[in-house]
This record gives C-alpha cells, structure tokens and sequence, in this order.
C-alpha cells in the first residue's frame, strides 16, 4: 500500500507539466541573462577564489565564496553521479544522457538566478549567514506562509527522503562489494555524520572543502582511464546518445517520453538545480555582490553533471555493461549485462572493472561512501537553515529553534538508517518526490522575481566594465 501511494505522488508531481517546467525556465532565464552560463564562464571560475567579506574586527561575516561552492558541490555530487546515471540509462536508455546535459547547460542559469537572489536576501544569524528560496519568497514576494511551507518541504525532502536514496546505494554498493550488511553501513555512517553535523556550519564548511575537490577529482581520474581503455568505442557511444536522444533508434522510439523524463529527472536529482538547495548554501557565503555567487554557483552545475555524470555515463556505455528496461512493464529492452539484472550500482562496479578486474567493486563503494557522506553534510545544513528561516524574527525563538533543530538531526541521522536497510526501488521513488516538491514552488517564484537576479546580473557587468576603463 505504501509503495502504491508514493508511486501515484510520483507520478502526479512528475508530470510532464513539471519537466515542460523546468527546461521552460531554464531556456527563459537563459535568454534573459544572454547565456550568462557561456559569456561569463571565466568570472565563473574567477568568482570561485573571491575572498569572504570581513566585518570591521577582521572575522569572516559567513563562509567563503570557495567554501560555499564545495558546500553545493558536496550536495550536488552525490550517489547522483554514479547510481543515478546508471538508473538514468537502464530506464530511460542512453539518449538520457542527452537530456541530462541539456539540463544541466540551460540549468546553470537557473542556479544563477536562485544563487543571486539567495544572496540578495540572504539574513543573519548567530551562526552565520543563511536563507535560500524561503527568504526570497518571505522578503522577495512578502508572502511568508509560502517562505515556511517551503521550509517544511525542505525538511520532509532532504531530512527524510533524499537521504534513503543516498544511504541506500552506499549500503548497496558495499553489500555488493565486503557482504558488509546494511545495518552496519547505515549505523557508520550515521554516527560519522553525527559527529560533523553537530559541529554546525564553519566544520561542514570545513569538511566539504577538502574532501569534495579530492573525491570528485579522484573519481574523474578513474573514469578517465576505463573510457581512454576503451577509447574505440566512444565514437559510437556519442552516435547511440543522439539517436536514441530523439528516438531514432529503433530501441528508443518506443521509450523516447522516459527518455526524457529520466534524463531530466536525473539531471535534476544530481544537479539540483532549480530545487533550491544550492540556493540554501549560497546564502552563507560572504561576496562583495550577489551575483559573484551566482556566477560561483552556475559552474557547480557544469562541475557536477557536464563531467562528473558524463565521465560515469561514458564509461557505462564504452564497456557496455549495462542493461535497458521499459518503466512501464519491466520488461528488458536490451541485454548487455543480464548477470547484472536491475543492480544499478552493478553498472559502474562491473564497468571499473573491465579495466581494473577485481577492483571496480572496491573503487565505487569507496567511491559511494564519500559522496553519500558529503551530500548528507549538504542535506543537514539545508534543513537546518530552513528550521532558522522558520523561526527568524519570533519571539523566544532561539530554544524552541535549538530543540527542532536537536529533532531534526536524529530524524535525519534515523533515516539514513532506514534507508541502508530498504529496497532501492521505492528508495528511488522516496527521492523523486522530494526533489519534486521544491521544484514545483522554487521554479515558479524564480520566473517571478527573475528581474531583480538581471539588474544584479547588469550592476555586477556594469562595474567591471568602468573596472576595465579605468
């Protein structure tokens, strides 16, 4: 019955009306800024390295601008990046990764647009700065009801559902690979976040920036070396892409509609963006102007899905160890791999494996293991500043903020546990509905108060320019 019900929420909130949506906005919000996402890719990376702001006794106002970044990087490169590109493919074919890259080059305007205005009402606290879409839809649209729905959004689908997707494939991975048991994994790794979570936003900050460079580097390295392996075959990798992108392959034609919505689901659980969560981490950055943020955000989308998912998509397909399934019946459409059925983990773990035999299993659990561990550190502080925004500006606020705040990190902690010990398919499902539900609102208020991200986006041009003059 359970699975019943999330399956129909599923597929209500994941109408096409949702996926027209998103690519629609992102188009829009990239014709407005003029492709930001293109004339602006080297102040992307100059905005990066830009200093914190300091307050007049020399200590930092929030987190840097670099720290901010690896903070949405470690969010956005999770299990993502490796079991759901595999998901993307099995169920959707190859031509899903098309369409996850198309998301992820419009989708970069996106993450401008809700990175600027984060910043641009972002609020202080006693910890630091924070905000994210509920304060631009509290100050921005001055409709607060719509800023704390949102903020308990937030709390049901990064403090209860992603992380059982997130945990899930970790547990997964290294049952496939040591028969550790899942309730061994979920435990470690719940009591490992614990121990950082409860540092509170400078020891995440502090974390994510020197393990998420090193993990996501490593992991490149590897996948370099299976796809240059298999080097001959990437022509026809790049062919089988295109043409089942837009169902001219006999395969696709019949499944081109969970083509599209697998790719752009995907692209979006693994970039997030437009969910608002890389929004939420913008806001404790401390530039000298909105948009630098937003220009330092916009690059984390490139980072995460145009490498990061593309080099674990290619070295899917060049080793061809991978197998294709019609959503609708189950049935298996194309074979590659069948030893390897529905274990979508199995996918990368056997496609490492071609080239290093023996240690594909071993390389992606460990792999799985720092970027579940870094996208629950992301996931905590999304709930946490949300409980913050909640509780901004009430009376008597602070212990009523601190006990939520104490329930939510057992909950979160809790869940990570539950999520080691299930089956991934209605996992998955758990974290599309929860990608979903801020989608729906976050994308709306964005299309509402894109002008005041282009008159950030224009100020920031037009001072660099008399910049330049000078």
């Amino acid at each position: 019955m359970f699975e019943k019900l999330i399956s129909i929420l599923n597929n209500i909130i994941w109408s096409p009306a949702l996926v027209v949506l998103l690519v629609g906005a992102a188009l829009y919000f990239s014709i407005r800024t003029r492709f930001v996402q293109v004339r602006r890719f080297g102040l992307m990376i100059r905005s990066l390295f830009a200093p914190a702001e300091r307050s007049g006794d020399g200590s930092k106002h929030g987190v840097s601008s670099f720290e901010a970044f690896c903070m949405a990087l470690s969010g956005r490169v999770g299990t993502g990046n490796i079991v759901g590109v595999a998901t993307a493919i099995a169920l959707g074919g190859p031509g899903a990764i098309f369409w996850m890259w198309i998301i992820a080059f419009f989708g970069a305007s996106t993450a401008f647009v809700e990175s600027t205005l984060a910043q641009k009402y972002k609020f202080h606290h006693a910890t630091g700065f924070r905000g994210g879409p509920a304060s631009y839809i509290e100050k921005g649209l001055g409709v607060r009801w719509l800023g704390v729905l949102f903020s308990v959004l937030i709390l049901i689908g990064y403090g209860t559902f992603l992380p059982t997707v997130q945990a899930n494939s970790m547990a997964e991975a290294l049952n496939n690979s040591f028969r550790l048991p899942p309730l061994v994994s979920g435990l470690a790794l719940a009591f490992l976040l614990g121990l950082v979570i409860i540092g509170g936003v400078k020891n995440i900050a502090r974390v994510a920036s020197i393990v998420t460079p090193f993990m996501a580097l490593g992991y490149f390295v590897i996948t370099f070396v299976v796809i240059a392996h298999h080097l001959d075959a990437l022509p026809g990798v790049f062919r089988l892409i295109i043409t089942n992108a837009f169902g001219i392959h006999p395969l696709a034609g019949g499944i081109l509609g969970s083509t599209i919505m697998m790719g752009v689901k995907r692209g979006i659980f693994s970039n997030e963006a437009g969910e608002g969560g890389g929004a939420i981490v913008s806001a404790a950055a401390a530039v000298s102007h909105p948009a630098k943020q937003g220009l330092a955000q916009a690059f984390s989308v490139y980072v995460d899905t145009l490498i990061i998912c593309t080099a674990t998509a290619l070295m899917i397909l060049c080793s061809g160890c991978y197998n294709v399934f019609d959503a609708r019946t189950g049935e298996m459409l194309v074979a590659n791999a069948p030893q390897l059925g529905e274990n979508y983990v199995g996918f990368t773990q056997a496609a490492v494996d071609s080239v290093f035999a023996g240690f594909g299993g071993t390389f992606v659990s460990i792999a799985l293991v720092f970027f579940v561990f870094t996208s629950l550190m992301a996931y905590y502080f999304y709930g946490e500043s949300s409980i913050m925004q909640i509780f901004d500006g009430r009376p008597g606020k602070r212990k009523a903020e601190r006990y939520c705040i104490w329930i939510f990190r057992f909950t979160l902690l809790g869940m990570v546990v539950f999520g080691a010990m299930h089956e991934a398919g209605i996992i998955w499902q758990l974290g599309d509905v929860g990608v979903g539900l801020t989608a729906w609102i976050n994308v709306i208020v964005l299309l509402i108060l894109c002008p005041q991200a282009i008159q950030a986006l224009q100020e920031l041009e037009s001072s660099l320019s008399k910049k330049n003059r000078k």
